[in-house]
């Protein structure tokens, strides 16, 4: 992570005190600190540990602050940043990825993170929100994010083709403006449309 310019004391010490191996399958857990991405439930994935520390690194969260995460996936990215802030909201269009997150908070008494298991595409009530970051390919700025935005708000999104890379993203709002910066190319899958009817 250093390697990545992270030089930031209070991530380094909110990912130690949360062990990313309970997040993964055992048969997995070897990959828990390891730069590559890792095999989840339902067909999904877990971002390499490099990645994400990128991105929570880039959304400078501070006490107090509203977050708003689309795509639970494992539930890692929410627990650390539920040490970083105020409150997070995590939003999983697959129920067993939600119970799992789930079970892991509970376990870390992590009690400032709220799990939604729906569709989360077009926003969530509740905001606005100090911080947003979508862990799901974006064709273009998600205006209907952006509007949840609190003053001097960042929303962090993968921009792009879901079928080929993404640049992720930061759009901070300043003032009645916005400002936006490329962080990393990546590649992350697309949103579904509605939620799992079995999974």
């Amino acid at each position: 992570m250093r390697g990545h310019s992270i030089d930031d004391p209070q991530l380094f010490a909110a990912i130690e005190a949360t062990p990313r191996q309970s997040f993964l399958a055992a048969a997995w857990s070897h990959l828990a600190y390891s730069p590559r991405t890792a095999p989840l439930d339902c067909g999904e994935y877990m971002e390499g540990i490099d990645d994400q520390a990128r991105v929570i690194s880039a959304l400078k969260l501070e006490p107090g602050h509203r977050v708003l995460e689309i795509g639970t996936g494992s539930g890692f990215t929410a627990a650390v940043m539920s040490l970083l802030s105020g409150r997070v909201t995590t939003v999983e269009r697959y129920r067993k990825l939600c119970d799992h997150a789930l079970q892991q908070f509970v376990s870390l008494k992590r009690e400032n993170i709220m799990v939604k298991h729906t569709d989360g595409r077009h926003g969530m009530p509740g905001g606005p929100f100090d911080r947003i970051v979508i862990w799901l390919a974006c064709d273009e700025v998600p205006r209907h994010f952006v509007e949840l935005l609190a003053t001097h708000g960042v929303l962090i999104a993968p921009i792009g083709p879901g079928d080929g890379r993404q640049i992720m993203t930061r759009i901070s709002k300043v003032g009645s403006r916005f400002e936006q910066e490329d962080l990393m190319p990546v590649r992350y899958q697309p949103f579904i449309e509605g939620t799992s009817s079995v999974l």
